[in-house]
């Protein structure tokens, strides 16, 4: 049983337009995610900065954490525009 399956974000352009959003929020949290990592990293190399390293590594977890939420987000905002038959013939495969 596939729940994510990209054939609905083609069906209209609300559709389409739904969809890249959505995937222009995940990009956007994945740099953000790495971007906290990448400076948390760095400031575990001074006692002085550990702490707010520390912050940074709890933040990027909860954005990495960000982006299934967005997906599923993503799919139901996109049920929502499509029809039920669709989504009952997902859980069919």
């Amino acid at each position: 049983m596939k729940i994510f399956r990209n054939e609905r974000r083609d069906q209209s352009e609300t559709h389409r337009r739904l969809y890249a959003r959505f995937e222009l929020a995940h990009t956007v949290v994945d740099f953000m995610a790495a971007f906290c990592f990448i400076v948390g990293s760095v400031m575990f190399f001074s006692d002085a900065w550990l702490t707010p390293g520390t912050w940074l590594f709890l933040i990027g977890s909860l954005l990495f954490a960000a982006k299934p939420t967005l997906r599923l987000i993503r799919e139901i905002k996109l049920y929502r525009v499509g029809d039920v038959d669709d989504l009952a013939h997902r859980f069919e495969d």
